[in-house]
């Protein structure tokens, strides 16, 4: 039932497999990921779907979409996946599209959520989970936990933290989507 996208060391769909949810498939952007590799270790069917190897986003996601379709997949999680989906992709997958990032949205939305928290000399950041929409992290959230900034962080070390609290929620946070898609 849950499809994961992953572009590196997959370490939070480990805690998705660990956790023993419904992972049925596991796409990448990469080819030759940890992920990938996890995924095999699972006996999870997984694909890499780079983006050169199509013509655009537009046609990569839409072939991707429909692996994952092939696959069984009803929920889609992005753990670690960094690409923006296109409009159509989130279309087929409406409302079931699931996103970890390291930060408390709507604070330091995109790519550098980490290093911008540090430069924000704020005392705190954290994890969002949360539905993805058309915007850049703009989704509605489904959970939140907020992680310290300790004097002395780094992006490392602030990073290290931080996934110790994704590997935590993201499961938590995708079992009740699940217990509240079951009810619907």
């Amino acid at each position: 039932m849950i499809g994961v996208l992953a572009s590196g060391e997959g370490t939070n769909l480990q805690a998705l497999l660990d956790a023993g949810l419904p992972v049925i498939a596991v796409a990448s952007n990469v080819a030759g990921t940890r992920a990938l590799q996890r995924a095999e270790e699972a006996d999870v069917p997984g694909h890499a779907f780079p983006l050169e190897e199509h013509g655009d986003r537009a046609a990569r996601d839409q072939v991707m979409a429909d692996w994952l379709e092939t696959h069984g997949v009803e929920i889609v999680v992005c753990a670690g996946y960094m690409h923006l989906l296109t409009p159509a992709f989130l279309e087929r997958f409406r409302g079931a599209v699931i996103n970890v990032h390291p930060s408390l949205l709507p604070d330091f939305p995109g790519m550098h959520a980490v290093e911008e928290a540090l430069a924000s000399g704020r005392d705190r950041t954290g994890v969002t989970i949360h539905l993805v929409d058309e915007g850049i992290d703009s989704g509605p959230v489904i959970a939140q936990e907020t992680v310290p900034i300790e004097p002395g962080d780094t992006p490392e070390t602030l990073h290290a933290r931080i996934h110790e609290v994704e590997h935590r929620l993201l499961p938590e946070a995708v079992r009740a989507y699940l217990a509240e898609a079951l009810r619907s």
